[in-house]
C-alpha cells in the first residue's frame, strides 16, 4: 500500500515525449468506488507561490501507464485536461 505523501515526491513523466510534467499537488478521489478518479500537476509558473500564474494538469487515471519508485509514467496530450486556474475564477 502507497501513502499520498509518498506520491507527491514522484515525478511525472509523459511517455509521448519524455518530458517531466511536475508532481502530484491534488487527487480526485471517488468516494463511493473507493478509487482515485484522477491526479492534479501543477506546472509552476509561481515563485513561492504567489508570483505568476499557476496552471493545473489533470491526468485521469487510465492514462498513468506505470507507477515506478522514483517516477509515475502517464500518456498525456499537451492540449487535453489543462487548467487555467485564473479561467476558474471566472
Amino acid at each position: 500500500m502507497s501513502r499520498i505523501s509518498e506520491f507527491q515526491l514522484k515525478d511525472i513523466v509523459n511517455v509521448a515525449n519524455g518530458k517531466k510534467l511536475g508532481n502530484i499537488t491534488d487527487i480526485h478521489l471517488n468516494l463511493t468506488a473507493g478509487t482515485i478518479d484522477s491526479i492534479v500537476i501543477s506546472k509552476g509558473g509561481k515563485m513561492f507561490g504567489f508570483f505568476g500564474k499557476e496552471e493545473e494538469v489533470v491526468i485521469p487515471w487510465p492514462q498513468i501507464v506505470k507507477i515506478g519508485e522514483d517516477v509515475i509514467l502517464v500518456r498525456h496530450s499537451a492540449t487535453a485536461n489543462s487548467i487555467d486556474k485564473e479561467s476558474k475564477e471566472e
